[in-house]
């Protein structure tokens, strides 16, 4: 690239030199330093012995070791692991030195934890003036409850999650895995980009205080949506809907069990030209001429019966084979994939490459999801797997921090490193 005679180096990867220090761990922090480090960025993990990321040790394959995680694994690819006691003065000292060369501050503590460092915005800016700080606390670093601790479903039940979930008649039952963590992970992402493309213009970092909570809440949005238009508060209803059309009176609509143990397919009809093309692929049996069936709304009146009649068609095919047809016809229709089927069974996620392979010291060859937009000039890169415990601590002291090798070897026997 030519600018002003200059020859300047093209970028491979949207946020090659973007250096991020990397407090966070288990889900919501490391699923945003994620996305930033498959897009080039220089994340280094922060890492201690005595206090390690939770998630090394969360669904571990055989063995005691802290690099056997597979959701670490995936939540930390393309990243580098520095070993660094803040607690000790030197080690506080390495760390401002390394904030000094680094563009980004990640963390998702308590909010209060890195003021007790030394470390709030203020002192960050001292070091860095530029800086850019992303705070991800329960509640944010303001307000009332900006002390309080959160795990995910503390958060999850304060933002209403919890209350949405479960059977009419019973308990709420919370949600099984933290979706709202990988929620406020994405809305970290943003919030730095956007403070990235403001420091590129005005030269000024900021702090980025977002509020697990709150990111939490966006997922109720639909209820939001329905109380602000309609007046109505969120209820379960009283007869559970299933995979029926909860709202719109769309039949079928529903999940239908196809050839084989445990193999579904869902189909989703929303037109009568598109029952017309459905009846036609079933081969027109007589029971779809009944009066019953011969709308929509009574089709909807009549589901029971309806899914009965599908069901015995759809368990003479595969369910591979069912949406095949039906889409073929422009209907909705999909299989109900298990993590088998993701992984060897979808030709269209191989053809997109969704899952990446990397080489990992104890894992060995080690798979994991990929980003799912595909970007013609700065695409993301599977560079590294999970990094081990400290694999990187030499390197970045050495080379990066340019500590000598007598002062790194003190660094190791006083427990700095």
């Amino acid at each position: 690239m030519n600018c002003g005679g200059k020859i300047l180096k093209q970028r491979q990867n949207a946020l090659e030199g973007v250096r991020v220090i990397d407090f966070s761990w288990i889900v919501a922090g490391p699923q945003c330093t994620r996305i930033l480090a498959d897009f080039g960025a220089d994340v280094i993990k922060i890492e201690n012995e005595s206090n390690m990321d939770y998630a090394r040790h969360i669904i571990p394959g055989s063995g005691n070791s802290p690099n056997l995680s597979g959701m670490f694994n995936t939540l930390n690819r393309n990243k580098r692991s520095l070993m660094l006691n803040a607690m000790h003065p030197t080690g506080m000292e390495q760390l401002k030195e390394l904030i000094s060369i680094s563009d980004v501050v990640i963390e998702n503590f308590s909010s209060r934890v890195l003021e007790r460092w030394g470390l709030g915005y203020e002192e960050q800016k001292k070091i860095r003036p530029d800086i850019i700080y992303c705070s991800m606390s329960g509640f944010g670093h303001s307000g009332r409850d900006r002390d309080y601790v959160t795990w995910g479903p503390t958060a999850q039940a304060i933002s209403g999650l919890t209350y949405m979930s479960g059977l009419p008649g019973e308990e709420s039952a919370g949600w099984g895995f933290s979706y709202m963590d990988h929620t406020g992970g994405f809305y970290g992402a943003l919030a730095i980009l956007m403070a990235l493309k403001h420091r590129n213009k005005t030269g000024e970092g900021q702090h980025l205080d977002l509020s697990q909570v709150e990111a939490g809440i966006g997922l109720t949005g639909t209820a939001i949506l329905d109380k602000t238009v309609n007046n109505r508060n969120f209820r379960r209803p009283d007869m559970p809907p299933g995979n029926r059309s909860p709202d719109k009176k769309m039949a079928p609509h529903n999940s239908y069990q196809c050839l084989g143990e445990d193999k579904w397919c869902v189909i989703s009809i929303s037109t009568e030209s598109q029952w017309k093309s459905f009846v036609k692929v079933m081969g027109n049996p007589l029971w779809a001429s009944k009066e019953q069936f011969r709308s929509m709304e009574s089709r909807f009146e009549n589901q029971d019966e309806l899914d009965a009649n599908i069901k015995n068609w759809t368990k003479t095919l595969t369910n591979y084979d069912v949406m095949k047809l039906l889409q073929s016809e422009g209907i909705a229709s999909g299989v109900v994939q298990n993590p088998i089927d993701r992984v060897h069974n979808d030709p269209q996620l191989e053809h997109r490459g969704f899952l990446a392979e990397a080489e990992h010291a104890e894992l060995g060859t080690t798979k994991v999801e990929s980003m799912p937009m595909k970007m013609s000039k700065t695409p993301w890169q599977m560079k590294s797997a999970s990094p081990l415990l400290g694999e990187h601590t030499p390197e970045i002291y050495l080379d990066l921090l340019g500590v000598s090798p007598d002062d790194l070897a003190t660094f190791y026997e006083e427990g700095i490193t």
